[in-house]
């Protein structure tokens, strides 16, 4: 056991988050994402059981966010017509902020196909149990200062 890691995250999970370079990305599927298939050519990660709201904010005490693009924090869009509501984009939010000082500023969304052609280029996708739909998430990793 390790003192100041969150308990949610995994050896592996913590394992791929220490290999992952600056500009590298993961995604956090929620339980209906692709995961296995849109992984590939990832190292794919199984959290199910976990919900994204806590393994953003575990992963968030020790991955920071790409300070060199826009948009480091990437959730998919909904598509046009469908009537799903997305409050947990708000819970991501609240977490980010919590962690960025951008807050907001760093969320982006990305239109579903191409949220597809972005996470088979990740560097890892977690398959969590998240039952809110459009709750998947990509995180670009920066660098760390101190």
């Amino acid at each position: 056991m390790l003192k100041g890691i969150p308990k949610i995250l995994s050896p592996e999970l913590l394992k791929v988050l220490a290999e992952m370079g600056h500009s590298d990305r993961i995604v956090l599927g929620d339980g209906n994402f692709p995961a296995e298939s849109i992984g590939r050519n990832a190292i794919v990660i199984r959290c199910d059981g976990h919900g994204i709201p806590e393994l953003l904010d575990a992963i968030l005490q020790l991955f920071p966010l790409d300070t060199y693009v826009e948009h480091p924090v990437e959730l998919m869009e909904v598509m046009p017509g469908d009537p799903v509501e997305t409050p947990i984009w708000d819970t991501y939010q609240e977490i980010i902020a919590r962690h960025d000082a951008r807050a907001n500023a760093a969320v982006g969304t990305v239109e579903r196909f191409a949220f597809y052609d972005r996470a088979r280029t990740a560097y890892a996708v977690v398959a969590t149990g998240e039952s809110a739909l459009y709750a998947n998430v990509i995180l670009q990793k920066g660098v760390v200062v101190e």
